[in-house]
């Protein structure tokens, strides 16, 4: 039977010899923590017990993630529907009160634009010119016996066609312009085209209660509501695009800024035409037939 002597660890003969042969000699300690070495010695050897290897492939993931995905990936439009409801509501409130000297794009986009807001505004707005001009033909018929209600389904692709072509069409035209002058008259101050989509596209949210607000019989309100309405809409394009016109001609500054108004009360007086063609077409039913 094993003494308890001889279950004590026992010191290597070879490595004694070698500590005295050579004193300077580096040891190392079971837990990793420094050397037994002397301060002055040359032949130090020092763990280094730092995860550099693992920093840096941290790092590499972390640049990668930052890169920017190409225009042709999903990734690079992903971003531009990536807000909260609270950035959208913000947004909304900043194109119906426009106030004088603030910006939209500057104050209340604060250079990054989204696609999510302008794109249901449009949706939005498209079904509700044709909800409101169905509703206003039904209640002006409501009650004739020669009257039978008809849904004009196809006037929801009318509109469609014609709020997208401006919420898209005409920014681009206004930006592709307002580029070249920027290139002619050598200025930097400039928007971007989706910060340009975006202002135009948060400019029509106001029309959606407005043709809400079509139901009622009263054609001078109607009236009225979409005069509001375009005022404040163009009002919010107005206060966007003059800081970047005014630096140019006179003639170039003003003429720009009147082509976006005209495009932008022509939208406005096509809208309720649109919808008073609609209960006009519901009273022409009213007629007898012969």
């Amino acid at each position: 039977m094993a003494s308890p002597d001889d279950l004590k660890f026992q010191e290597f003969e070879e490595a004694t010899d070698l500590l005295l042969a050579d004193p300077g000699a580096s040891t190392l300690s079971m837990s990793g923590s420094s050397s037994t070495a002397p301060a002055g010695a040359t032949g130090d050897i020092k763990l280094d017990m730092s995860d550099d290897e693992g920093q840096e492939e941290s790092s590499e993931l972390l640049r990668g993630e930052k890169q920017t995905s190409g225009f042709w990936t999903f990734e690079y439009y992903q971003s531009f529907f990536n807000v909260d409801t609270m950035q959208v509501l913000d947004r909304v409130k900043g194109s119906v009160m426009p106030l004088p000297g603030r910006n939209f794009i500057k104050h209340t986009l604060q250079s990054s634009p989204d696609l999510y807001g302008p794109f249901w505004i449009c949706v939005t707005l498209v079904f509700s010119l044709a909800i409101s001009g169905n509703l206003s033909t039904f209640l002006n018929s409501l009650g004739s016996p020669h009257y039978h209600y008809r849904p004009q389904f196809h006037r929801v692709t009318i509109a469609a066609v014609v709020i997208f072509l401006y919420a898209w069409l005409v920014p681009l035209g206004v930006w592709g312009f307002l580029t070249w002058r920027q290139r002619e008259e050598r200025q930097q101050s400039g928007y971007s085209f989706l910060e340009t989509v975006c202002v135009y596209g948060y400019s029509l949210f106001i029309y959606i209660p407005t043709s809400v607000l079509w139901i009622l019989p009263f054609e001078w309100l109607r009236w009225l509501l979409i005069l509001v309405a375009m005022v404040i809409s163009g009002s919010v394009l107005v206060l966007t695009f003059w800081p970047v016109v005014r630096d140019d001609t006179k003639v170039t500054a003003f003429a720009t800024v009147a082509t976006i108004v005209v495009l932008h009360a022509l939208l406005s007086i096509g809208c309720k035409v649109r919808a008073h063609y609609k209960s006009a077409m519901g009273r022409s039913y009213l007629a007898p037939s012969s």
